[in-house]
């Protein structure tokens, strides 16, 4: 028996199909002009400090900031200190989340079910939705209050803190997307555990890996809060990591704090902009190469 639908009904299905997908397109529109004015605004404002000096001179006094803006000059100077305290201790904080965080992830995927799993999931989740202002705080009692000084270490150890919780359940969660054949088909040949772990789960699992460490530093590399109580600011350029050092949203913090700097505000976020951005279009890449 054939049913025969009304000519009317479909008509009616076609065009709330029609209005919905208007307004969904209209809804997505509205959520992305804030954030195209807010990009357009920065570009505008900030390609105009871009030049060599702002990537290789120190940021400069208010004084000469006052005496620049007097004299209707440009604002001499850059960000240099900054550009290498943020390259500094996101390296620093990459090297102590990515090893804990890998072995984190491979204990959570490989022992899911077990009591203690339960517990790190638990503190790796609440980690991850602590703010990072109480991650500073945490930061300086350990490292800051025990060597009495505030330091580029002390940052990078809050930047740590920041990005674990992100590669902990980056690797857990792609381990899980393995098939289980794959682990079964390398104890079968003979090899030992911790050969099919780290030399067939692991590199299997590199691309999501990967991606979650890139968001991870992408993140890190924006924070403010947690610096400003552990690496504090240096107005010269650091390399020791046991003495106070600069970054790029503790510059942009410190301009909004003088009018005489505010203009370079927009240099430095334009910067951190391009940055985040790169990353995030690499780890999209990769995701898409790897099929995650």
């Amino acid at each position: 028996m054939t049913i025969t639908v009304p000519k009317s009904r479909t008509r009616f299905r076609k065009a709330k199909e029609r209005a919905f997908f208007y307004v969904v397109c209209g809804f997505s529109l509205l959520t992305a002009v804030p954030l195209l004015l807010i990009i357009w605004e920065v570009v505008r404002k900030g390609y105009r400090q871009i030049s060599l000096s702002f990537f290789t001179e120190n940021a400069p006094s208010t004084l000469d900031a006052m005496l620049a803006k007097t004299a209707g000059e440009s604002i001499p100077g850059g960000i240099a200190n900054g550009i290498l305290g943020t390259l500094s201790m996101t390296l620093i904080a990459t090297l102590i989340a990515i090893p804990s965080g890998i072995l984190a992830g491979v204990y959570l995927s490989e022992k899911r079910k077990t009591a203690f799993a339960g517990i790190v999931r638990f503190l790796t989740e609440l980690l991850q939705g602590t703010p990072s202002i109480v991650i500073g705080i945490i930061a300086y009692a350990w490292i800051v209050v025990p060597l009495g000084s505030y330091s580029m270490l002390a940052g990078s150890v809050a930047l740590a803190g920041i990005m674990l919780p992100l590669i902990v359940r980056s690797t857990e969660e792609t381990l899980n997307m393995l098939p289980s054949p794959l682990k079964e088909a390398g104890l079968a040949l003979g090899a030992p555990y911790r050969s099919v772990v780290m030399r067939i789960l692991v590199p299997s699992a590199f691309g999501g890996m990967f991606t979650g460490i890139l968001l991870a530093v992408s993140r890190a590399m924006g924070e403010t809060a947690p610096l400003m109580l552990t690496a504090l600011g240096c107005a010269t350029l650091n390399f020791d990591p046991l003495h106070p050092t600069s970054a790029v949203p503790l510059l942009i913090w410190e301009f909004y704090n003088d009018p005489n700097l505010v203009d370079l505000i927009w240099g430095c976020s334009l910067l951190l902009l391009i940055l985040t951005l790169v990353l995030n279009i690499i780890a999209k890449r990769i995701a898409a190469k790897w099929k995650i």
